[in-house]
């Protein structure tokens, strides 16, 4: 915890880019009738029965202290897909940052070996070497600042039936262009010093 702590405190460096990883599922939900739109004097309505259309896997990458954010949608959330993530997080970008300095949780999958399971041993070190990986600790997930972007998301724009891929990716885009014009970040207040204070109980005590 007070790994991840110290590197939100550390002052912004475009060599050096604080960047947050995390990822969410999204059911496809797709009409069986029409939705009536809204009338005078009455909501939209909709009918309780729906179709699944499968579940689509979002990863999220978000960068704080510039408020930008970028989300990939794909069918799954395996270690070669986790893979592809990291390689556009490298080369499309922060193609010019020294390191990326990358704060996400222990999922099995996020690790550098899921490189080397996409990627030729060569790209794999060359990928692994560009980043300094920061985890969470075991139920410690709301240290990862891209865990509150995915529940603005949710908020804003998953909270509806989505029937598929396609317009699943095309409103994530809108929303994602919104708010990266704002420059919206994420104003991170809890300090290793407010853990120490607030979170004493989860200190081992000192023996004498």
């Amino acid at each position: 915890m007070e790994d991840v702590l110290a590197v939100y405190e550390r002052p912004y460096d475009a060599r050096f880019p604080q960047v947050c990883f995390d990822e969410a599922s999204k059911q496809l939900v797709g009409e069986v009738r029409t939705p009536l739109p809204p009338a005078p004097g009455l909501p939209a309505r909709e009918d309780d029965e729906y179709v699944r259309n499968g579940v689509a896997n979002l990863f999220m990458l978000t960068e704080p202290l510039r408020g930008w954010r970028h989300v990939t949608v794909t069918d799954q959330r395996t270690a070669v897909d986790f893979a592809h993530v990291i390689r556009e997080l490298v080369d499309v970008h922060y193609p010019g940052a020294e390191r990326i300095v990358l704060v996400m949780d222990n999922l099995n999958t996020h690790t550098p070996a899921s490189l080397y399971q996409a990627f030729s041993p060569a790209e794999a070190k060359r990928l692994a070497d560009k980043l300094e990986i920061h985890y969470t600790p075991k139920h410690g997930s709301w240290l990862d600042m891209a865990e509150i972007e995915l529940s603005i998301l949710a908020r804003q724009y998953l909270d509806q039936r989505i029937p598929d891929k396609a317009t699943l990716k095309g409103g994530i885009a809108l929303w994602q262009a919104k708010r990266n014009l704002a420059g919206t970040g994420i104003k991170w207040r809890f300090t290793t010093a407010d853990a120490r204070i607030k979170l004493h109980s989860l200190y081992p005590p000192i023996q004498p």
